[in-house]
C-alpha cells in the first residue's frame, strides 16, 4: 500500500514530509506527498498526517545542500513555493531519483525524469514571477512613515524578493504584504527582514487593512506627480495594448500606483 504524507502548503511542511518519507526508507513508488486542502484521496493509499517542525525542514535542507548541491537546492526550494498541488510529490520524487545516481549533484540534468522536469518547470515559474515583482512592486508611504507595498502573487515569492529590497533599502522601515497567502515581509531599518503571517481573522481583516490605505500627504503629492508623468510621456498614436500586456500582465496592475 502506498503511503501518502499529508502536510501544509509551505516549505516547512513539504520538507518535513520529505524527512518522514526519507526516514522510512520509502521508494518513489511506495510514497508520495499531498498538500492539505488540495488532495484528492485515492484507493489503496495510507494517508499519514505529518508533524511539521523547523528541525525536520533544516535537516532536509542541509542534506540537499551537502549531497545535491546549491543549484539543486535552489530549484527544489523554489519549486516548493509554486502554486501547484503536485509540487510536494515532485520535490520528493526528485530527491529519491537523485539517491539512485552515482553523482547526485547532477540530478537537475536528468530532465527526462518526469519529477525532475516538474521541479525544473516549477522553479522557473517561481523565478519568473519573483523577477516580475522586483520590477513592478510600488512602495507607498503610510501616515506612520512606513513604506508599504501590497502584492497578490500566485506563488509564495516573498522570500525570493525580500532580500533584494533589504539590500536596496537597508535604512528604511518597509513591509511587503502578500495578500494571496496572508503574509508579510517586514524590514526594520538597519536590521534583517523577517517573514510574518497575518495574525488577524477574516472578521478583523477590513479593519486592519484600512490602516494600509492611509497615505502620508507627501505620498499623495508624489503619486499625483508620478501619474501625470506617466500620462505625459505616453504617445497615443503608438499605443499597443497587446505588446504592453506581454511586458506587464494585467494581474500585476491593480497594485501599481500608475494604474490605481
Amino acid at each position: 500500500m502506498k503511503t501518502v504524507y499529508v502536510c501544509t502548503d509551505s516549505v516547512t511542511g513539504i520538507f518535513s514530509a520529505v524527512h518522514d518519507a526519507w526516514k522510512a526508507q520509502k521508494t518513489e513508488e511506495e510514497c508520495g506527498i499531498a498538500l492539505r486542502g488540495f488532495m484528492e484521496q485515492q484507493l489503496f493509499c495510507d494517508y499519514v498526517e505529518v508533524e511539521e517542525t523547523e528541525g525536520k525542514a533544516a535537516a532536509v535542507e542541509n542534506m540537499i545542500r551537502k549531497h545535491m548541491g546549491l543549484l539543486a537546492y535552489h530549484d527544489l526550494y523554489q519549486a516548493a513555493l509554486a502554486a501547484d498541488a503536485e509540487k510536494g510529490d515532485a520535490v520528493l520524487g526528485t530527491m529519491l531519483a537523485a539517491k539512485k545516481l552515482k553523482d547526485s549533484k547532477k540530478i537537475m540534468e536528468h530532465l527526462s525524469h518526469p519529477k525532475v522536469e516538474k521541479v525544473f518547470e516549477l522553479s522557473r515559474r517561481v523565478g519568473n514571477e519573483a523577477h516580475f515583482h522586483v520590477e513592478f512592486i510600488r512602495f507607498r508611504e503610510l501616515e506612520s512613515g512606513i513604506l508599504y507595498a501590497p502584492v497578490t502573487p500566485k506563488c509564495q515569492v516573498l522570500t525570493c524578493i525580500a532580500p533584494h529590497f533589504a539590500d536596496r533599502f537597508p535604512l528604511e522601515n518597509w513591509m511587503i504584504h502578500d495578500k494571496t497567502h496572508r503574509a508579510f515581509a517586514v524590514h526594520e531599518a538597519r536590521k534583517k527582514w523577517v517573514l510574518v503571517q497575518e495574525a488577524y481573522g477574516e472578521a478583523q481583516k477590513e479593519e486592519y487593512e484600512e490602516q494600509f490605505k492611509r497615505m502620508s500627504e507627501k505620498e499623495m503629492e508624489y503619486e499625483t506627480l508620478f501619474k501625470s508623468f506617466c500620462e505625459t510621456i505616453a504617445i497615443k498614436e503608438r499605443e499597443n495594448p497587446v505588446c504592453q500586456r506581454g511586458h506587464l500582465p494585467l494581474w500585476y496592475r491593480p497594485n501599481m500606483v500608475e494604474f490605481s
